[in-house]
């Protein structure tokens, strides 16, 4: 083999682990779309609400679900900041303003929720000062109302059958609501706001966080 022919293999063969890379990274980070499953592929019975808090003829759970994947939708850009109000009006938000705009749309107002909450049981919450402006943005706040509130579920992602679509999910300080879409396992993808470098808002992560609450709503 000439010098230029194993310069020329070498040269190729460097592209195609680059390009291997790449593409691997691409798909890590979720820029590259995963490939995704239903309930009814694992036979999983999907579950339905016996509530229908805000009487629009959708059970709370589809209504949540639905309200998550509107909210995405409209791809809210990151910024942590206080809103007078309380809720984003500007299309910016955080992670918590996917779970509050998909439970007020479905008939459960958290910024009242919490507030009353945090003045009912203030031992619960670590809050100096009531502000139901931002009380309600906090996952450590969320996290209470929601032990407080709502069924609490498994947070063994092996139970595959005990995650639905509609649920409520949290982290040390990130939170956000399960997809009916899963990944070969039976793994639910995750419909969070992460960051400012966030490309898809609903994403095959949920196995890369620590998971400490797990959440069904029940009025």
């Amino acid at each position: 083999m000439n010098h230029k022919r194993r310069k020329r293999i070498l040269l190729l063969a460097g592209i195609l682990i680059l390009t291997g890379i790449i593409v691997l990274m691409l798909y890590h980070f979720n820029i590259l779309p995963h490939r995704y499953y239903d309930n009814a592929y694992f036979g999983i019975e999907t579950f339905r609400s016996s509530i229908d808090k805000d009487q629009d003829g959708v059970d709370d759970q589809s209504d949540i679900l639905m309200n998550a994947l509107n909210y995405i939708e409209t791809e809210p850009k990151y910024k942590s900041v206080y809103y007078q109000g309380g809720y984003p009006n500007d299309g910016y938000g955080v992670c918590s303003d996917v779970v509050a705009f998909a439970l007020k749309d479905a008939g459960y107002d958290l910024q009242i929720l919490v507030d009353e909450d945090i003045a009912a049981h203030p031992n619960d919450y670590d809050v100096e000062v009531a502000d139901a402006n931002i009380d309600f943005r906090r996952v450590r706040n969320l996290l209470v109302y929601f032990q407080n509130h709502a069924i609490s579920l498994t947070t063994d992602l092996s139970d595959i059958e005990e995650w639905q679509g509609g649920d409520i999910v949290v982290f040390p300080e990130h939170i956000g609501i399960i997809s009916d879409k899963r990944n070969g396992k039976g793994i639910p993808f995750l419909i969070h706001h992460a960051s400012p470098l966030q490309f898809r808002y609903e994403e095959d992560v949920l196995e890369r966080y620590e998971i400490i609450g797990h959440f069904r709503i029940s009025e």
